[in-house]
């Protein structure tokens, strides 16, 4: 049974990371406004968050810059010039970015810190892509960042590759090492297993472990619950859970839950009341629905269900035969 404090109290090491930007792109092509952007900021500023992830460090020779948002590159002198009024003075708030295996060039588009608006390099890879992530990851300590480690998909790892991933990481520069239900198909009492997994190699390497978390069966914010209760203390969310597919763990969940006094809930609601409301009014979608319940039972990838809801499909059942059938 866990220790009531782990939930009741509140631990000084706890860092809130706001993914809405980042996660929230895959569901608009990364096409925020300069003011919505810098309304988040603000908003994550009186709302006591620690950081802020805004997007990725994509290629882009591999992505179209023309079918995307500037959220989706995070050049910056782009970003320094949309948060230019936010950024001046005290900095009251870290911003972060990730940078995929495979997807971006970590030597030419992560520059120095000193030279960045940025703190913090999320470096994320599935497990077999582990010696490339080291490479990043120590690149970016080089540069003078913060850097995590998203190890992705571990749904679908064996625990033997798990350990060795998470032996690799802990000898590497990492200061944080992510838990990350990709699919939205891990259950609480399967994470509290895969916590005390990966907390016996933070310990042996004095590592933070983070969770990151998506709602398939709408246990994003259950899950998110377990690991924080199990001593996890980076913990990411998103406003009204935006983002890929079912979504994440929504950051209004996550601030109610959490007894430091430094966090405020009513920033956050009258911020999804004006700005979330916003996108949801122009077709933006995301957020639970049966299809992902479908392929997180499953444990599957959802990309089938966010063809199924681009479709604008309602037959369930007939989607449930698809996807049994290629089990």
């Amino acid at each position: 049974m866990k220790d009531i404090s782990s939930l009741m109290g509140y631990r000084e090491d706890v860092r809130v990371v706001d993914a809405t930007l980042r996660d929230g792109g895959l569901v608009n092509s990364f096409d925020f406004s300069d003011d919505f952007a810098r309304a988040l900021y603000q908003t994550n500023v009186a709302a006591g968050v620690d950081y802020m992830e805004i997007g990725y460090k994509a290629d882009k020779k591999l992505f179209d810059p023309q079918k995307f948002g500037l959220w989706k590159f995070c050049e910056d002198e782009k970003v320094a010039s949309v948060l230019e009024k936010e950024l001046s003075g005290e900095k009251k708030l870290k911003l972060a970015a990730m940078a995929d295996v495979g997807r971006c060039n970590f030597r030419e588009d992560i520059q120095e810190k000193s030279n960045s608006p940025l703190d913090l390099i999320r470096v994320a890879c599935y497990v077999h892509q582990i010696p490339s992530a080291i490479e990043m990851i120590e690149d970016a300590k080089r540069k003078g960042y913060e850097v995590t480690c998203n190890i992705m998909a571990i749904s679908t790892a064996q625990e033997g590759d798990i350990r060795v991933a998470l032996d690799m990481l802990g000898k590497s520069s990492a200061d944080v090492i992510y838990i990350v239900d990709s699919f939205g198909s891990i259950y609480p009492e399967q994470m509290a297993r895969i916590v005390e997994l990966y907390m016996e190699y933070a310990q042996k390497y004095n590592k933070k472990l983070g969770i990151h978390a998506h709602n398939n069966q709408q246990l994003a914010f259950a899950n998110t619950i377990e690991a924080v209760g199990d001593g996890v203390d980076w913990l990411d969310a998103t406003y009204n859970g935006m983002g890929r597919g079912a979504g994440n763990c929504s950051m209004e969940n996550l601030l109610g839950l959490l007894h430091n006094p430094k966090y405020n809930l009513y920033p956050v609601l009258q911020f999804i009341e004006k700005h979330i409301k916003a996108l949801k009014d122009k077709g933006v979608v995301w957020g639970y629905d049966l299809q992902y319940l479908v392929t997180g039972l499953l444990n599957q990838h959802p990309r089938t269900a966010i063809a199924f809801t681009e479709q604008k499909r309602n037959d369930y059942s007939e989607f449930y035969n698809e996807i049994m059938s290629q089990e």
